[in-house]
């Protein structure tokens, strides 16, 4: 790496503060398109009665959407920003690192079909949250690892797994995990043609960073 790209680099993984993030905006300045085209339910909508919301950022959002949205149970998915301070981002603005969002995927699930525990094992499996400000060559804070709990239950939860999962990593011969888990503020739907990408782009760039760690519930 070069030190004009170590200096960029280095920009994009610091967080912004409230001083220094961009303003955003009051209202969306895109569209999100409205049926999902796997699974045929809406994306921009609130859960079922019964059905919960996860959200999670584990590195490029465009193939970790795909994850999810083949697990039985799971009633539709998004991609989107969240975790940072800029309201109503666009991907260009999130790309700076000066939003504080990373790239997250929110899905509405069935819990009497898939549960909470599982989603969480498909999280830590499905990258590496051990590295801090980049999955893999994706560099800078919007491919950080993070949990966006929806419940007090989620954050428990979510908390007890990165202590399970810590114990396998370091059996494995991994660092610190790096993922951070903390209450959901608000979740920006990414533009339409980020959603369910790899649907309108099939040999789309969908990086595979999953450390070949389980999560041995």
């Amino acid at each position: 790496m070069s030190e004009d790209e170590s200096m960029i680099f280095a920009n994009k993984s610091s967080l912004p503060t409230e001083d220094t993030a961009l303003p955003g905006r009051p209202t969306r300045p895109f569209s999100v398109g409205s049926r999902h085209l796997v699974l045929g339910n809406p994306i921009e909508s609130e859960p079922p009665v019964g059905f919960e919301v996860a959200v999670f950022g584990l590195g490029c959002f465009w193939g970790e959407e795909k994850t999810f949205w083949e697990i039985p149970g799971v009633w539709s998915t998004s991609v989107g920003y969240a975790g940072g301070i800029t309201p109503n981002p666009t991907y260009e603005e999130v790309c700076t690192g000066r939003t504080g969002h990373a790239e997250v995927v929110r899905v509405v699930f069935d819990p009497s079909v898939v549960t909470y525990t599982e989603l969480l094992q498909m999280f830590w499996e499905n990258h590496d949250p051990t590295q801090g400000m980049r999955q893999g060559n994706d560099r800078g804070s919007q491919y950080r690892s993070i949990i966006l709990t929806t419940s007090d239950e989620q954050q428990a939860e979510a908390e007890a797994s990165l202590d399970h999962y810590q114990e396998q990593m370091t059996a494995a011969g991994y660092g610190k995990i790096t993922t951070t888990i903390k209450p959901l503020d608000a979740y920006y739907y990414a533009e339409d043609y980020h959603q369910q990408y790899l649907v309108k782009n099939p040999y789309g760039y969908c990086p595979l960073h999953a450390t070949g760690v389980t999560y041995d519930t």
